[in-house]
């Protein structure tokens, strides 16, 4: 399994090198959920995902920690640099 996934991986940068460098909607208007929304409503946006409670929990209790940084840095830092990474 393990040669397995890393053929996979060493194919798939070979393949797709030339990869678009924008960031995709999707991942910008979860990582946005992840600033903004309450806690429930994100707890609703996360079902698409299918994850197990245990992940639930613990991306709750990441924003948690987030909701507590001031509105100001979370726009300014953490999503200016989310974008410009990705």
């Amino acid at each position: 399994m393990r040669l397995f996934l890393s053929v996979l991986l060493v194919a798939l940068a070979l393949c797709c090198y030339e990869a678009n460098a924008s960031a995709c909607p999707a991942f910008v208007a979860d990582i946005s959920g992840f600033l903004w929304k309450t806690p429930g409503l994100f707890k609703l946006s996360l079902a698409k995902y299918n994850a197990p409670e245990e992940a639930v929990r613990a991306v709750l209790d990441v924003k948690s920690c987030t909701d507590n940084i001031s509105i100001q840095k979370r726009y300014t830092e953490i999503l200016g640099k989310i974008t410009e990474k990705c």
